[in-house]
């Protein structure tokens, strides 16, 4: 029995069909399938390593270090290979790596890692609070002085007392000057001189009689 050659035929075209179609599936796949995102953190630096991006589209990386553009958003191809250097820190920070596939969301990578601290980094130092600025032109505040402590200078309306000058005539206004004392004396020595010779003039009478 003779099998017809037109069956053959159609099933020849059916399969080759299917292969095509097959292979065809699997190399549109292959490059989106592809997609490694690999990036590492350090103390002081990061590495991306993007690599088997579909390059028939437009990529996008951007990497941010506690919410500061790191690396600004930057458009590739198949891949991206960059490393950069973190800013200095004394406390760690969370770096944020984002994609963004051209060839489908499914594709693209939003991780956060943190950069520890790299070792015999000295704390940062404190910073002093600023001081209070006065306005210009507004009058400056006196300190109040202690209670109970008495003004340096005096009131010009009190009157001040008056002190006695040394060389004051007092004594001339009360009718007696600082000679009166000597003249005193003087009489005071006439009138004994005077009563001795009346008393020698007299025992000379009376041993004469």
């Amino acid at each position: 029995m003779t099998i017809p050659r037109r069956p053959r035929r159609a099933a020849g075209t059916l399969v080759a069909t299917a292969v095509v179609g097959l292979s065809g599936a699997v190399l549109t796949a292959g490059p989106a399938a592809a997609h490694t995102p690999t990036w590492a953190v350090t103390c002081d630096e990061v590495s991306l390593h993007l690599t088997q991006y579909n390059p028939g589209v437009t990529n996008e990386v951007t990497v941010t270090v506690d919410g500061k553009d790191l690396l600004p958003t930057e458009k590739f191809g198949k891949g991206f290979e960059k490393k950069l250097t973190l800013p200095e820190h004394d406390q760690p920070l969370n770096v944020r790596l984002v994609v963004k596939a051209g060839d489908g969301d499914q594709y693209s990578e939003d991780e956060t890692k943190q950069a520890p601290v790299c070792e015999g980094t000295p704390p940062s130092k404190p910073t002093p609070s600023p001081t209070e600025s006065k306005a210009p032109g507004a009058p400056a505040t006196a300190s109040p002085s202690p209670a109970g402590t008495p003004s340096e200078s005096a009131s010009p309306s009190a009157p001040a007392a008056a002190t006695p000058s040394p060389s004051s005539p007092d004594l001339a206004e009360t009718g007696s000057s600082s000679a009166t004392p000597i003249i005193g004396g003087a009489a005071v020595a006439v009138l004994l001189a005077g009563g001795g010779i009346m008393w020698s003039v007299r025992k000379r009478r009376t041993a004469q009689h």
